[in-house]
């Protein structure tokens, strides 16, 4: 079945670079004809999507602070008068400071925590309650989650918890703006090489087993994940899925225990 998303209006927020999850999904939206803005974390960051968006048709790109509300106020008043209406948001934007995934988890501070939530997960409700008035006609809204939701993975610490309220916001987001026709849904990928997960100590080993132990026995690849986003937004293939987190991460999310094959 070919995907056509022309006519198709959206905003994607969280490119930091050609290798972020954010960018792949993009892609995937532009290809299937899709008209896409672009909200970036700060100036430095504007150079980078220009050059990654000069094949764009027409790109509108604004920068965003997620934390600040008059940001997210200025980004939408410019999507409404540029859009006119939303079909989609990509919303893969989390952050959590360095020391929180240094120290254990239980020497979390408080300006952590705050930051950590703030940023990772009020963020979706931030946003979805400014694209709410522009979606009357329906849509998707996709996050971006981590298996750390819902299982322990050492030294993603207060990131887990901030991926744990994401997912659950998603659910009541789904419940609120579903009588609308808006689908809302969490895509949990597995470990992929970007610049976020450089953050985490022990990553590489992370990735090496993660790829090893999973039932297909490799790592996934951001246009994988792509892949799923866009399934997600075209109606005629995820119409009836809301309130989800759906895994791409090699079947790791289903295994429960690891055993070394018998030679025997």
């Amino acid at each position: 079945m070919l995907i056509d998303l022309k006519g198709k209006k959206g905003i994607v927020f969280g490119v930091t670079n050609k290798r972020s999850i954010a960018w792949a999904i993009a892609e995937t939206l532009h290809q299937a004809g899709a008209r896409l803005a672009f909200g970036y974390q700060g100036e430095r960051l504007k150079e980078t999507i220009e050059k990654l968006t000069k094949d764009f048709q027409d790109p509108l790109l604004m920068a965003c602070d997620v934390s600040k509300d008059d940001e997210l106020d200025a980004v939408f008043n410019t999507l409404e008068k540029n859009f006119g209406t939303l079909d989609f948001i990509v919303h893969s934007v989390a952050y959590a400071p360095p020391t929180t995934f240094e120290a254990p988890f239980y020497q979390t501070q408080r300006s952590d925590w705050h930051t950590a939530m703030d940023v990772s997960a009020y963020s979706l409700v931030a946003i979805a309650q400014r694209a709410q008035p522009l979606m009357s006609a329906g849509g998707s809204i996709i996050t971006l989650s981590y298996l750390a939701a819902e299982r322990v993975v050492p030294h993603y610490n207060m990131m887990g918890v901030a991926k744990a309220a994401l997912e659950a916001s998603v659910r009541f987001l789904a419940y609120d703006l579903g009588p609308q026709g808006v689908r809302v849904n969490a895509i949990s990928a597995g470990p992929v090489r970007t610049i976020a997960a450089r953050s985490i100590a022990g990553f590489g080993d992370m990735y090496s087993k993660a790829g090893a132990q999973s039932m297909l026995k490799r790592n996934i690849t951001q246009e994988e994940v792509a892949g799923l986003a866009l399934s997600l937004i075209a109606d005629q293939l995820g119409g009836g899925i809301t309130g989800e987190t759906i895994y791409v991460d090699a079947g790791f999310h289903a295994i429960g225990m690891f055993l070394e094959p018998s030679e025997d």
